[in-house]
C-alpha cells in the first residue's frame, strides 16, 4: 500500500472514530499489512472517501446495510457510533431500525436495536 493510500483510509476512519486507526492498523498489521492494503484501503481510500455522497449519508446506508445482513454484529455497533460521529442522531438511527423491520424483518432489526443500545451506552461514556 502507498504512504497516500493507507494515510487516506486511516483519516476516513479516523473521522469515524478518532480512537479507530491506531487500533485497527495495528490488528490488521499484526496478520500482514495486505489486511489495510486492501480492506481498507478498498473500503475507505477507494469507496468511502468520493466525493458523489457525504460521509454522513454513506454512514446511514453502512448501517442499514450492516443491519438488512444481520452477520456483522461488532462491525453494525462500530458503525453506529460512526455515524453519531458524523451527526447521524439517535432519532434518525431509530428510524433507519424501523425500517430495516418493513424491508429486511424483524430479526434484523432486533439485532439492529442490541447493536444501537450498545453504541449509545458507549457514546455516552
Amino acid at each position: 500500500m502507498t504512504l497516500d493510500r493507507r494515510a487516506k483510509a486511516l483519516a476516513v476512519l479516523e473521522q469515524l472514530d478518532p480512537d479507530a486507526p491506531a487500533r485497527v492498523a495495528a490488528n490488521l498489521d499484526a496478520l500482514s499489512d495486505d489486511f489495510l492494503e486492501i480492506v481498507l484501503g478498498f473500503s475507505f481510500a477507494d469507496v468511502v472517501s468520493r466525493p458523489g455522497i457525504d460521509l454522513r449519508t454513506r454512514e446511514m446506508l453502512t448501517v442499514a446495510a450492516l443491519m438488512a445482513m444481520g452477520t456483522a454484529p461488532e462491525q453494525l455497533e462500530f458503525h453506529i457510533l460512526a455515524a453519531l460521529h458524523t451527526g447521524v442522531t439517535r432519532e434518525e438511527i431509530i428510524e433507519i431500525l424501523l425500517q430495516i423491520a418493513v424491508y429486511a424483518g424483524v430479526p434484523a432489526c432486533m439485532n439492529g436495536i442490541s447493536a444501537a443500545k450498545k453504541a449509545f451506552a458507549a457514546q455516552a461514556v
